[in-house]
């Protein structure tokens, strides 16, 4: 495949990972904020479970795709970089971020007492900090 599309691909399933992984602890906030009304807590449940099985989970894959593959067509000129090691590294702390969100997730419907949405609040700033060293890393370091 061609390195501009691979390149294409991959920015646009990290956008799409990025999106669902910002979007899911809102979602359970809204939940844990709602907990008295029923509608509005199946309605969270049911949005944030479509949200990992549609958008979520296929992005994160599909980063991991793309990503590999641009490695693969460009291995010799960047596996000295300290910023491709630095990028990887945070990949695999989003992909840590992404399996503890939906984990959350199931973990809050059996027990809404499981975290609360202060909490939530800050962890919920994690994925855009990593993703603010990657694009510097990506751009200032590469």
């Amino acid at each position: 495949m061609d390195y501009n599309w691979l390149r294409a691909a991959h920015i646009l399933s990290v956008i799409a990972w990025m999106a669902g992984l910002l979007m899911l602890p809102r979602l359970i906030i809204y939940r844990l904020e709602g907990e008295g009304n029923p509608g509005l807590v199946e309605a969270m449940d049911k949005a944030a479970l479509r949200l990992q099985k549609i958008i979520l989970s296929p992005a994160m894959h599909m980063t991991w795709l793309f990503g590999g593959l641009l490695i693969w067509q460009n291995w010799q000129s960047i596996h000295h970089q300290p910023a491709f090691w630095f990028k990887i590294v945070m990949v695999v702390g989003l992909t840590i971020v992404h399996f503890y969100f939906t984990r959350l997730r199931k973990a809050v419907i059996a027990q809404p007492s499981y975290i609360s949405s202060k909490k939530l609040r800050l962890i919920n700033e994690i994925p855009f900090v990593i993703a603010i060293m990657v694009v510097i890393a990506a751009v200032v370091y590469i």
